[in-house]
């Protein structure tokens, strides 16, 4: 792929890979146009971006709030090569990352609160790829980092603690802060009993944050193959969700369950692992439950559900320092861009070991 920019006069125009539209999702190389940053704004030389199975959900129009041309990506590591001129935290050539949003209205309650992925300003969170998120009415689109170069405004930038290898860091960014947020929000702490249901891109990064915050972990997985990669990734038993007696046996179990599984599924189950007053937390699907919930099981004991949706930048910055200081990577697989339909294929399939990173420079 292109790697030069264009520059003219208040517009910039650089190489990217995506869908043009919801009849043609192949991601194909095309030119996209940037407005030229602002002067809180950066321009990022994208070197490294993870694939996320949104990626895929947002390319197909499965939320039905896509934006098109979509150029998905919001995994981004990159070297800055242009600052406007009030970038103060930041400077041209620092290594960056960028996660799922680039700005907020930065001024409402939430903003305040260090949560901007909850922001309540007239359009929401502005988010890497696909616009605003909170303005479905508006037309306003943003590219993420299957692209050359990005654009981001300096309070969401991140920095790269020097013990994480970048190659692999990206999907911390959003697999890790994704898992990272609940587990901390519901006070995970040493001697709890946690669940990770979903072995995949999100599950095996609980897994290792989970066990990181000294909880007993169980894998909870369909596929006895994940066996030896969940022990290995520090799980302390694994459990098999289609074996009907070893589902019986968990029951009561878990202080807290944390259910990765991106595609509508039967939470009841689950549900009937918690122990009294546990909590239960779905992240990755956004979308109903495959059965209703049978809120017998969940009153009888007093037990919570809930859903949780990425990080604030804060708490973004937090998960990179958590998996510098106990040694947390993703486990990936480096493509290149031009392989990138063949790895949506692959995530489907659940045929990667776990994360796709692209090389933007291969």
């Amino acid at each position: 792929m292109k790697q030069d920019i264009e520059y003219k006069n208040d517009t910039f125009t650089v190489n990217a890979f995506g869908a043009k539209g919801e009849d043609d999702t192949t991601l194909i190389e095309m030119e996209i146009e940037r407005p030229m940053i602002k002067e809180d704004e950066v321009i990022i030389d994208v070197l490294y971006t993870g694939v996320c199975h949104s990626d895929i959900h947002q390319v197909a129009n499965d939320w039905k709030n896509t934006r098109y041309p979509c150029i998905p990506g919001h995994e981004v590591i990159g070297k800055i090569v242009k600052a406007g001129a009030k970038v103060k935290k930041f400077k041209e050539g620092d290594i960056v990352g960028v996660g799922c949003m680039i700005d907020s209205c930065q001024t409402c309650a939430q903003c305040k609160n260090e949560e901007e992925q909850f922001c309540t300003g007239p359009h929401g969170p502005t988010m890497t790829y696909n616009g605003y998120f909170g303005d479905p009415d508006s037309d306003y689109n943003t590219y993420g980092g299957f692209a050359s170069h990005i654009v981001s405004t300096e309070d969401f930038l991140l920095t790269i603690p020097k013990a994480l290898d970048i190659k692999k860091a990206a999907p911390i960014l959003c697999a890790g802060v994704t898992t990272y947020s609940p587990l901390k929000h519901w006070n995970v702490k040493k001697g709890d009993t946690v669940g990770i249901v979903g072995i995949g891109g999100l599950g095996h990064m609980g897994v290792q944050i989970a066990k990181a915050m000294g909880a007993k972990v169980t894998a909870i997985t369909t596929s006895e193959s994940k066996r030896k990669d969940a022990l290995e990734l520090g799980a302390d038993a694994v459990l098999i969700s289609e074996d009907e007696d070893e589902m019986k046996a968990n029951q009561m179990k878990f202080n807290f369950i944390l259910v990765t599984i991106p595609e509508a599924f039967d939470v009841n189950p689950y549900i009937n692992l918690m122990a009294p007053r546990g909590s239960l937390v779905t992240v990755g699907l956004l979308g109903p439950y495959k059965e209703p919930t049978n809120n017998m099981n969940v009153a009888m004991y007093a037990r919570q559900l809930g859903g949780s949706f990425i990080g604030g930048i804060k708490e973004t910055q937090d998960v990179l320092d958590f998996c510098a200081k106990h040694n947390i990577h993703p486990e990936v697989e480096m493509i290149k861009v031009e392989d990138v339909n063949e790895a949506f294929t692959n995530v489907n399939q659940e045929k990667v070991r776990y994360r796709y990173v692209i090389d933007m420079k291969a």
